[in-house]
């Protein structure tokens, strides 16, 4: 093969990939290093600190244009953690989430109003307590990069903050000692879904003992067969 014609088969395939690349992207939460926070008023003395694990869901998104996102999640209610057993289960009783009729609560996004290259206001439905409200979450984009731990995926991080009205979702149960106002974070790592196309280590496995930190010489080539590494 000439020159000429190598280098044209190169751009050719160049070509090909950046155009896989272009558009939105289909991502999976990573359920680990996905987590929602939340405060609210404990009778005016602090604000009580929560959290839940484990929320999984789908994103399809393009950096590019932010107004293609869709985001779909779902957050397991028997997961939530006030870092006492007894607030645990009352959180989760009938007069409270109550767990057992609802265990989840669920956020389909509807639209995407971006604000710059890094953030926008992602409006979308969520259900909890059986009741659905609209919602608006302020969302900063992190970092969407090559993950520097094997199997080196694609991942996006983002941050997020809401405030909500837990009486709008009929959660109305102590109010002399439960403030009505609540106030979300949500700390979320997304891992490109290549659909079950190959074998991986799952996301949520920590690395092992001896793992160095990876480098630039240990990472992988990129060839015809591997995902190319950009910046967006």
């Amino acid at each position: 093969m000439t020159l000429t014609r190598w280098l044209l088969a190169l751009l050719s395939l160049l070509g090909a990939q950046a155009a896989l690349a272009a558009g939105p992207v289909q991502y999976r939460l990573d359920p680990v290093h996905t987590r929602v926070m939340f405060a609210v008023s404990h009778a005016g003395f602090s604000n009580a600190i929560g959290t839940v694990s484990g929320s999984t869901g789908t994103l399809l998104f393009d950096p590019d244009d932010w107004s293609s996102a869709k985001l779909e999640v779902s957050v397991p209610l028997d997961r939530i953690d006030l870092g006492d057993e007894k607030w645990n289960k009352a959180a989760m009783a009938n007069r409270l989430l109550d767990v057992k009729d609802h265990p989840q609560a669920t956020f389909v996004s509807t639209r995407i109003e971006p604000i710059d290259a890094q953030r926008a206001s992602v409006y979308g439905t969520l259900r909890l307590h059986g009741v659905s409200k609209e919602v608006k979450l302020d969302v900063t984009l992190n970092a969407l990069k090559r993950h520097p731990m094997p199997p080196f995926r694609r991942t996006a991080g983002f941050s997020a903050t809401t405030t909500l009205d837990r009486m709008d979702f009929g959660i109305d149960a102590w109010k002399a000692v439960i403030g009505d106002t609540v106030e979300l974070r949500i700390e979320a790592e997304a891992v490109r879904d290549r659909g079950g196309a190959e074998e991986e280590p799952a996301i949520d496995a920590p690395p092992p003992e001896d793992a160095t930190e990876p480098d630039e010489a240990q990472a992988p080539p990129v060839t015809p067969e591997t995902e190319p590494v950009t910046t967006p």
